[in-house]
């Protein structure tokens, strides 16, 4: 044979056998990553949940795949995303309220990595914080605890206001908690706290329109994916109704909001990564004790608060972990 042929043949040879090997290459390991919120309003999480996979040694489209599903505030679709995922058999499934109890519903052999700011054992994701049992574990962060403290500080930024809302997502889990922790420090502040419930865009500009009507002096808005990913929806109501409205989260200051005093979710965010991370390498959900994430976070716009004609008190100032100027 000649030296041509030869090297031809062994040429061929190996060309044939490229695809075969590449098709038994194991194929990646799947994260399905569920949100009800948007992924341009959650955006910052989504970044935080991978920092916390690489620093588990995971990259996506590396040596994994994350499916992202966004439910857009509309809590409806998570039922079906989630029994997609369940049907796809993915590796591991990483859910925020509510899907995260959906999702614990639906497999009890799929790992879980939730993140809640509510009480995971009264929810019922796992029946102990320290040893969760099951395949489920997760992060939490501080926002229950935190409700009394929001409703203060709309006392302390304005002093004279009688009467403050307080809005909430009644298709959240932590609502109800939520409504009587907040309800429980007006009353010992003396202040009136008008309840008001909104799970779409046209409810959201309804109770706008009624604490307006009420003139009710400053708004409370707490945590929830569907109000975070419509961030600046709520900066545009309220400069347009002048309304001072204190937030559970930072994303609020950073779009033009006034105040918000809340735990750092992107944190939260990447330490579910980072457990997520561990289980794939191995680790059992059920060895994992649940985590809380600590860092809680006071932010105020002094842009927003001039433009409110708003002087805020020095206490606040003082205690402020970033002023945005």
């Amino acid at each position: 044979m000649k030296r041509r042929d030869f090297i031809g043949l062994i040429g061929g040879a190996a060309a044939a056998l490229a695809p075969a090997a590449r098709a038994q290459q194991p194929a990646l390991p799947v994260i399905g990553f569920i949100n009800g919120a948007s992924a341009e309003g959650y955006a910052p999480m989504a970044a935080a949940f991978r920092q916390g996979l690489k620093e588990s040694g995971f990259v996506d489209g590396q040596n994994v795949a994350i499916d992202y599903r966004w439910a857009n505030g509309q809590y409806d679709r998570l039922h079906d995303m989630v029994a997609d995922l369940v049907r796809r058999q993915v590796s591991a499934i990483a859910a925020n309220n509510p899907a995260n109890v959906m999702a614990k519903t639906a497999t009890s052999t799929i790992p879980i990595v939730f993140t809640t700011g509510s009480d995971p054992v009264r929810l019922g994701l796992v029946a102990r914080l320290n040893r969760p049992g099951g395949n489920v574990t997760g992060v939490t962060v501080l926002n229950e605890d935190l409700a009394p403290k929001r409703v203060q500080l709309a006392h302390e930024l304005v002093p004279t206001a009688t009467l403050i809302g307080l809005l909430v997502n009644p298709s959240n889990p932590s609502a109800q908690a939520l409504t009587t922790a907040s309800q429980a420090a007006a009353a010992t502040l003396g202040l009136q706290l008008d309840v008001l419930h909104a799970s779409t865009e046209a409810e959201v500009d309804d109770a706008f329109a009624v604490l307006v009507q009420k003139r009710a002096g400053a708004l409370v808005v707490d945590p929830d994916v569907f109000f975070t990913s419509r961030a600046e929806r709520f900066v545009a109501l309220a400069t347009r109704h002048s309304m001072p409205i204190i937030y559970g989260i930072g994303v609020f200051p950073a779009a033009g909001g006034l105040m918000s005093y809340g735990g750092n979710v992107s944190e939260m965010y990447r330490l579910a990564g980072i457990y997520v991370g561990r289980i794939l390498k191995g680790e059992k959900p059920a060895d994992l004790p649940v985590q809380q994430s600590t860092k809680v976070e006071l932010i105020i716009n002094l842009k927003t608060a001039k433009a409110l004609g708003l002087t805020v008190p020095l206490s606040l100032l003082g205690r402020a972990d970033e002023l945005i100027e």
